[in-house]
């Protein structure tokens, strides 16, 4: 039987992403070069493309030499683009995705109201970061559903927010346990979903592929949080491989299967996708004649 590859219904850039970095090859080509504050997005494959036309990553404020610098698509604190703005001439800022933004306002508004903001995700994150800033440093981030007992005295007006890329499920499971927890005398929870709506529908696309066939790959950098999702997601359904590349695919993965899912994170490129399938249907084709 012929081994048949397909490719998710979601897969390729966000427009949030593909908008950063349509803004930051632009910017590198008609000034050649320009520097970042953090990675533009979290994939290799495409932050090596952009070095290659002039896009320098900055690690910090001290680390930028010149006078323009770009904020990438996880975007940042009031506080911290307030900075950049009084230090260099120009600040470039690509965060359009209007789910991160909607986070970052529901931060604010919360943190105006008197709420205790509560972000559900990675406190490393760059963008869980960007959102806790938003909140005027009333609240805090965690995947730790026990963090509750941390907080004394326990805040009686408790805000919850999701990390735009995090699993809807696990967030909706997180927020019951707050309840559970926190809804105490006069006590008063509000839960916002801030989860992007393009994360939602390539977890499900991806879902649904996954439970079709006997083997999948999850394509994208491991820095990457939805990537790392969808790679998690995956593979409660059926056996699953988190690549980075078609040179990552090793020939005997393929062994004993028929049907091979390919998907891949927010942040990575349909070429780099495409590369994979190729990839896969040229090994399942020399199988098929050896």
């Amino acid at each position: 039987m012929k081994l048949k590859v397909e490719k998710s219904a979601a897969t390729g850039f966000c427009s949030g992403v593909k908008r950063a970095i349509d803004i930051v090859e632009k910017t590198a080509r008609e000034r050649g070069g320009v520097e970042t504050l953090g990675a533009i997005v979290h994939n290799k494959q495409v932050l090596k493309k952009l070095a290659d036309i002039g896009v320098r990553v900055a690690d910090s404020i001290n680390d930028i030499r010149g006078d323009t610098v770009v904020i990438g698509a996880h975007g940042v604190s009031p506080q911290l683009e307030e900075e950049l703005r009084t230090r260099f001439a120009e600040v470039i800022n690509t965060t359009s995705c209007p789910f991160v933004h909607r986070a970052q306002i529901a931060a604010r508004r919360l943190a105006e109201a008197g709420f205790f903001t509560i972000i559900y995700g990675d406190a490393n994150h760059p963008e869980v970061k960007g959102i806790l800033g938003w909140a005027e440093g009333k609240g805090l981030a965690t995947l730790d559903k026990n963090f509750i007992a941390d907080l004394e005295p326990l805040p009686h007006h408790l805000g919850i927010l999701s990390q735009t890329t995090q699993i809807p499920d696990r967030f909706t499971e997180f927020a019951k346990d707050v309840i559970s927890s926190a809804l105490t005398k006069d006590a008063e929870i509000r839960i916002i979903d801030t989860i992007c709506h393009d994360i939602r529908e390539r977890q499900q696309a991806a879902l649904e592929l996954a439970g079709r066939v006997d083997l999948m790959f999850v394509i994208g950098s491991t820095t990457s949080a939805n990537t790392n999702h969808l790679a998690e997601l995956c593979a409660t359904v059926t056996e699953t491989h988190f690549i980075e590349t078609a040179d990552d695919i090793e020939s005997y993965w393929l062994d004993g299967h028929r049907h091979i899912g390919v998907t891949g994170g927010a942040s990575t490129s349909e070429d780099t996708i495409n590369d994979v399938v190729a990839r896969l249907e040229a090994l399942a084709k020399d199988d098929s004649t050896s």
